[in-house]
């Protein structure tokens, strides 16, 4: 096929005419003075009736919005109104030629329309945490009140009780103090995604944090007489810059699940410097100038229960889980959620590898880089 022939038999004004975009010509006065049809169709209108209105009857500031298109080389999004006045967003490209501009315009009011909602959807969520943030102590006050009285009730206090009385009580006492721990793990989520999230960088012996968090799970890792190993054997230097305590919150949260899935056996805790495959594919924030030593990452390995497939879905995302029969389900994902909110705000990437009675394990990047001044 001679594809010049081809093209010598296009009529441009025909093809121009037909574009699915919007098209106008308008001169420097601001007249415009050629339309094709789908902008007549975008602005409600008809050809004949556009050419010679000012294209700023059409478009806010419509001239100005063209110069400054031309001037950047990009598009522009900004607000347009049909003859009618009915308002709408366009997204808008310009050329010039001679002594026109070359306008192509392509109506963006839906993506318009989603992009606002996804904004304010993520302000009024921000603004949520933070609320339940500053008012955590007074959400968890009468919970601890009600642990602290019914506790002081079991250990006779408050005089004798019956046996029927001591049963209810150590019902009311066992079910607080799970309710405390559900809200403390709903506030620390809520948190970790507020405006009120910082990172404190300092150089700490990374080491020493991982050893202090697992000391904290003596009491419950000796009742399940599980044993925890540690590999620093590929760690060059013990000295990171990040934020210490966020990593412990970070690492508790991890371990803290990794028990509750171990019933017996052990937890490996290993600490080393990711491939650059691995760094590259992870999702996290790429230092400039970045190397291997740039990252650290910390693996936590347990010989527990594992997770099925379906219990991988999600797990970090607690709003997902609401539909879940089990409530051990939702506060793993706010543990989680946690944990992997905290690490994405701090540039790094975590994720988990798990298979039915093999065991669980949790992967997480960090960067340790000294801030460059």
């Amino acid at each position: 096929m001679n594809f010049t022939n081809l093209f010598s038999n296009i009529n441009p004004r025909e093809v121009i005419k037909n574009l699915p975009d919007a098209v106008l010509v308008v001169d420097f006065d601001g007249k415009i003075v050629w339309v094709n049809n789908k902008t007549a169709v975008i602005f409600e209108s008809t050809t004949g009736d556009l050419k010679g209105l000012n294209f700023d009857e059409l478009v806010s500031n419509g001239m100005e919005m063209a110069e400054k298109s031309y001037a950047k080389r990009n598009a522009v999004v900004t607000g347009a109104f049909t003859v009618e006045g009915k308002e709408f967003f366009i997204e808008m490209n310009v050329k010039k030629y001679i002594d026109q501009y070359f306008i192509t315009i392509r109506d963006v009011t839906a993506m318009t329309n989603v992009l606002t909602i996804a904004e304010r959807t993520g302000r009024l969520n921000k603004e949520k945490n933070l609320m339940l943030v500053r008012l955590s102590n007074e959400i968890k006050s009468p919970i601890q009140s009600i642990i602290g009285f019914s506790q002081a009730l079991l250990d006779g206090l408050g005089g004798e009780i019956t046996d029927k009385q001591n049963k209810y009580v150590r019902i009311i006492n066992k079910n607080s103090t799970e309710l405390l721990y559900f809200m403390e793990k709903f506030l620390e989520f809520a948190q970790a995604e507020s405006s009120l999230f910082t990172c404190d960088i300092q150089p700490f012996d990374i080491t020493n944090a991982i050893q202090s968090v697992v000391r904290n799970n003596d009491t419950v890792l000796n009742a399940k007489n599980l044993i925890v190993t540690y590999d620093f054997d590929d760690l060059l230097k013990k000295t990171v810059y990040n934020d210490e305590n966020d990593i412990k919150i970070i690492l508790q949260n991890v371990l803290e699940t990794s028990i509750k899935l171990t019933d017996a056996g052990s937890i490996t805790i290993k600490v080393d410097y990711p491939e650059t495959e691995v760094i590259e594919k992870s999702g996290v924030k790429q230092i400039k100038g970045w190397t291997n030593n740039s990252y650290i990452r910390i693996t936590v390995t347990d010989t527990g229960i594992g997770l099925a497939e379906t219990e991988l879905e999600g797990i970090f995302e607690p709003y997902t889980q609401l539909d879940k029969v089990h409530k051990k389900t939702i506060v793993r994902s706010l543990t989680l959620g946690t944990a992997y909110t905290m690490v994405k705000r701090m540039g790094g990437a975590m994720w988990v590898t798990s298979e039915v009675m093999k065991g669980s394990t949790f992967s997480i990047i960090l960067p340790v880089e000294k801030p460059a001044n």
